[in-house]
């Protein structure tokens, strides 16, 4: 049986592996950084801000909705998309947290 390896690391590691990784990707951070300038807004109002598809901007809203960064309400025929300010919140403390540590004023950084 093959065992991921990410279950070798503690669940709060786990939890902002995947939090990195929905960040990975330009499009993303610009739609949560769209999502917080408008507060909320439907699919289609997001794929009008970026060059891409409105099939790939759903795939990149299906990743950071897998993530917890945002939630989708379905209204009608479309879905307004918002952030998770919970999940916002944790994603802000893992970094902070993460920065923290691996500060290197302790030490020269070359």
């Amino acid at each position: 049986m093959v065992v991921a390896k990410t279950s070798l690391f503690d669940t709060d590691m786990q939890e902002a592996a995947l939090l990195y990784k929905a960040l990975g990707h330009p499009a993303r951070l610009q739609i949560l950084r769209y999502l917080a300038e408008t507060k909320v807004c439907i699919t289609g109002d997001i794929s009008e801000e970026l060059p891409l598809s409105r099939t790939t901007v759903n795939q990149h809203l299906a990743e950071l909705k897998k993530a917890g960064l945002i939630q989708g309400h379905v209204s009608g025929k479309h879905t307004n998309y918002c952030l998770n300010p919970v999940k916002i919140k944790e994603l802000q403390r893992y970094c902070e947290s993460f920065l923290k540590e691996i500060n290197c004023t302790n030490y020269e950084c070359q």
